[in-house]
């Protein structure tokens, strides 16, 4: 039988609504006086009220109602209320349990609490205030442990939901980061192949210049590489060096704008007039470079060329430290190439010989510190293992890298240092030397594998560079 209490009786209290006392509970004994006194006790509060005289019946409404407390009596017929609660905490283990028993053997209440897990138990006759306090302490707690158990499951809800989203912020972090270190390397890659080939395009207006001036090919590039030596053996940074090194391969730029007559004669014939003429070729290199931003400093190197150390120079007149240490490099470094290739002083001049001028000139044209950094790199270049070795083009592969730049026997640069051969490259390679009816010296770093595979004698000779070079002679 269920009896739902209607709320006609006094109104809860502001202490009963402001707690939530709300609850649903089932009360169940085999003796209707007691379940009506205990209706009356409860009308005054804000329970629904449930009413069953036997455990099967309880068990039914249990089955359509949801229950908060069930209050059962210890002794009924055909189900104890030990045996009911029993089944109680089986079927509904949250439903809060109490025993309301007029025995005082302790061996019935200790029944029902290990059998039915009874959170209190009650005796008859009841004191009304301890009743109505114990359940409601009673709905109270299951409350709280209903309120537990839901922020339980929205905590680990909210955690799961947490952990889903920092594994999706970590895979799009991750693959933002994987997207930005692809674009740097892209970057990182063109911005190295732009300046591989701005120096390439530096090397082809040096090739040209020196065409156009009759020098020895490749000499711009063999001062150019001194100077940047030097520069790195002085202690200076690798981006001045490379300032440098662009000075070196445009040194002679200027050139272009003197006479045939004068660019075609070695420096120790000149006339006065000629030689004022040929020393206005650092002012013209300067003025060409000024519309590049990136080479306006190069021009300041390339027109202070050929200052003196001690101060009886071009066109400044500078001395000592006034003159820029990279313009003091390049005056070196030019000097000796154009003393070993004979376009300084007509004549092809021993490295003895040559050491003996620079010592000479040491404070006087040279700056002395340089001058020892320059005699010491030298005596290190001619006395070192070689790092290159020079085949021919008919063992050329593809993957190879090349040692130095390569050029045809008249000076022509056809592929800059460091450049990887490719099928195409080494195809055009052997036909610019079927077409030249020369023999090409290709110098490939040793570092490549099939350059262990020595099947061709080889001469060794000395660069106008100091380095030793490896030519092939025979297959």
């Amino acid at each position: 039988m269920s009896e739902p209490e209607e709320m006609n009786g006094p109104a809860a209290t502001a202490a009963e609504v402001e707690a939530g006392q709300a609850g649903s509970i089932l009360i169940v004994d085999d003796e209707p006086g007691v379940l009506s006194a205990l209706r009356r006790l409860l009308r005054r509060t804000r329970y629904e009220v449930h009413t069953a005289e036997s455990g099967a019946a309880a068990l039914e409404l249990l089955e359509a109602h949801s229950i908060d407390l069930v209050i059962s009596d210890m002794r009924m017929p055909h189900m104890s209320g030990a045996e009911f609660l029993a089944r109680v905490q089986q079927r509904w283990p949250d439903t809060v349990r109490l025993l309301l028993t007029g025995y005082a053997d302790i061996g019935s209440v200790v029944s029902a609490i290990n059998e039915g897990g009874v959170h209190h138990y009650l005796h008859k006759p009841w004191d009304d205030q301890d009743l109505l306090l114990t359940v409601r302490r009673s709905l109270e707690q299951h409350a709280l442990r209903q309120e537990a158990a839901r922020l339980t499951e929205l905590t680990r809800s909210q955690n799961e939901q947490l952990k889903q989203f920092n594994a999706t912020l970590e895979a799009q972090v991750k693959a933002r980061t994987e997207e930005i270190s692809q674009t740097v390397m892209f970057l990182e890659k063109a911005e190295e192949e732009l300046k591989r080939n701005f120096t390439a395009m530096l090397k082809v207006c040096a090739n040209m210049i020196e065409m156009r001036c009759g020098a020895l090919g490749g000499q711009s590039t063999r001062v150019a590489d001194l100077a940047r030596r030097l520069a790195l053996a002085s202690g200076m940074s690798v981006y001045e060096a490379q300032e440098i090194y662009f000075a070196g391969l445009l040194l002679g730029i200027g050139k272009l704008a003197l006479p045939d007559a004068v660019v075609q004669k070695s420096i120790d014939k000149f006339t006065p007039p000629e030689s004022r003429c040929y020393y206005q070729h650092p002012l013209h290199a300067q003025m060409a470079l000024m519309p590049v931003g990136n080479l306006q400093p190069v021009g300041v190197l390339i027109r202070h060329q050929h200052e003196r150390y001690d101060g009886r120079g071009t066109p400044s007149g500078l001395s000592g430290a006034d003159i820029p240490v990279g313009a003091r490099i390049l005056s070196i470094a030019r000097d000796y190439e154009g003393l070993q290739s004979g376009a300084l002083l007509g004549k092809v001049v021993s490295d003895p010989q040559i050491v003996s001028i620079f010592r000479a000139q040491s404070g006087l044209r040279y700056d002395p510190l340089l001058v020892e950094s320059f005699l010491k790199l030298l005596n290190e270049k001619l006395t070192g293992d070689n790092d290159h070795v020079c085949i021919e083009t008919a063992r050329l592969k593809p993957g190879m890298r090349l040692a130095d730049d390569l050029r045809t026997p008249k000076g022509v640069l056809l592929m800059t240092r460091s450049s990887v051969l490719e099928a195409h490259h080494i195809a055009q390679i052997r036909r610019f030397e079927e077409s030249e009816d020369a023999r090409f010296s290709v110098y490939i770093a040793r570092d490549n594998p099939v350059v262990a595979d020595r099947t061709a004698e080889c001469s060794a000779d000395t660069g106008v560079d100091g380095v030793q070079r490896v030519r092939v002679t025979g297959a």
